[in-house]
């Protein structure tokens, strides 16, 4: 199968389309500070109010992980500064202060008018819970020589690597010391705890990027869509499964060379993945879903008809309806090898406007988390490696991290086992 009917397409070859993805990619790249804030209110959908929903924050994992997905999100990375262990220790303990008390919800406290007030009064002087969530990472580069953390480090966290596909080169998005991901139900709830924590935290950490993203509503139901027009994220597995949640989520200390002090962690992938619209609609319906692997209008895999049907590859076997290439088949083949390859994904769209040469900067904020990055995403993403889709998709940044265990009460702290 070809990867684009030049028909359809205005006669464009490969090398054509991906002269032009690297040349917008590049051109997104060099605007991304000037045209991101121009264009967020634009692109942003707003809702109506605070939902009052109140996310638990104490537990033996973070919250924002197996949490419904909610409207709004923000991915920031930062550079971490403390000066020694002591001031990372102070750093984290604020961090989990903070994301307490904005996660809880309640009065602003009073500010005399002589003072700078306690708050940025965004959302009025009484906080709502909003479902709030904010989710804590930490990347490769904090176990260095800094913080003797060295010996520490989760076994599996390396800087992300460049696959084949990537169009990274340059890019100012990338890796971190500590990432947030910062989700509630509506988008200017997310602005407000990032401008407290940013607030709070200044001599310990400085932003490096930031991306955001909304999570669209089901159309007309079921799992939302991506930019694309196709439902993302139908066979994520089931993490209500405490069995299923162990074997794919959650790391544990001391097995698979891990140290203790990972129990209850995950790892966490962020990619940002824009999507050449403007190529994609001009090519048929029916390429896309030979692409894809599904129907467009209701997620169905090419062989069955609901989006809940599991695809039959054993009956498939020579691709004469799924095609062996498509993105559906190459991510999850749905063998007895790839059966521990699963992870969660919690991605969510973005829209950054228009780029100079006034092409749509859309695409996904691609996110998700599992036990072994190696075994689970990296092993998928290997497999993807020139497919099709490559043609209509340029992954411009993004980073790994692993995101540390849960606070388990009022008296523990983000990051309290790896200090220990």
């Amino acid at each position: 199968m070809t990867a684009l009917d030049p028909s359809a397409t205005e006669h464009r070859s490969p090398l054509a389309r991906r002269a032009f993805l690297r040349g917008a990619s590049a051109g997104a790249a060099v605007t991304a500070g000037a045209l991101a804030g121009a264009f967020a209110a634009a692109a942003e959908p707003q809702s109506a109010g605070p939902s009052g929903r109140r996310i638990p924050f104490h537990g033996p994992h973070q919250a924002g992980i197996t949490t419904p997905q909610q409207d709004a999100a923000s991915f920031v990375s930062f550079n971490v500064i403390a000066p020694d262990r002591a001031g990372l220790s102070e750093l984290l303990r604020t961090l989990t202060e903070r994301i307490r008390l904005l996660t809880s919800g309640g009065p602003v406290p009073a500010t005399d008018l002589a003072s700078p007030p306690t708050d940025s009064a965004i959302l009025g002087p009484v906080l709502p819970a909003d479902g709030l969530t904010i989710t804590v990472s930490v990347g490769a580069s904090l176990f260095d020589d800094r913080y003797g953390l060295t010996a520490r480090k989760p076994a599996k966290l390396v800087a992300m690597p460049v696959f084949p596909d990537d169009n990274m080169l340059g890019s100012k998005e990338l890796h971190g010391d500590l990432s947030l991901q910062i989700c509630a139900d509506s988008r200017d709830t997310v602005m407000h705890a990032l401008r407290d924590i940013t607030r709070h935290t200044r001599g310990g950490m400085q932003p490096s990027w930031k991306a955001d993203g909304f999570h669209a509503a089901p159309r007309p139901s079921g799992t939302p869509r991506n930019q694309l027009g196709f439902k993302d994220g139908i066979s994520n597995p089931e993490i209500d499964d405490r069995t299923v949640a162990d074997s794919v989520l959650w790391t544990h200390g001391g097995a698979n060379g891990e140290p203790a002090w990972v129990e209850g962690g995950s790892y966490q992938v962020v990619r940002i993945i824009r999507m050449l619209v403007e190529f994609w609609d001009r090519v048929s319906l029916r390429e896309q879903e030979r692409m894809i692997g599904r129907r467009r209008d209701s997620g169905a895999p090419l062989d069955g008809t609901g989006e809940s049907d599991a695809p039959d590859f054993q009956s498939d076997s020579q691709g004469l309806l799924t095609p062996m290439n498509s993105h559906i088949r190459l991510a999850n083949p749905r063998t007895p090898d790839s059966a521990g390859q699963r992870f969660l994904r919690r991605g969510y769209n973005y829209d950054r406007g228009l780029d100079l040469d006034g092409n749509l900067d859309v695409g996904l904020i691609f996110c998700c988390y599992q036990q072994d990055v190696e075994r689970q995403f990296q092993t998928a993403q290997q497999r993807l490696a020139g497919e099709p889709l490559v043609d209509y998709i340029s992954p411009t940044g993004g980073g790994y991290f692993f995101t540390l265990p849960g606070a388990k009460g009022p008296s523990d702290w983000l990051g309290s086992t790896l200090l220990s």
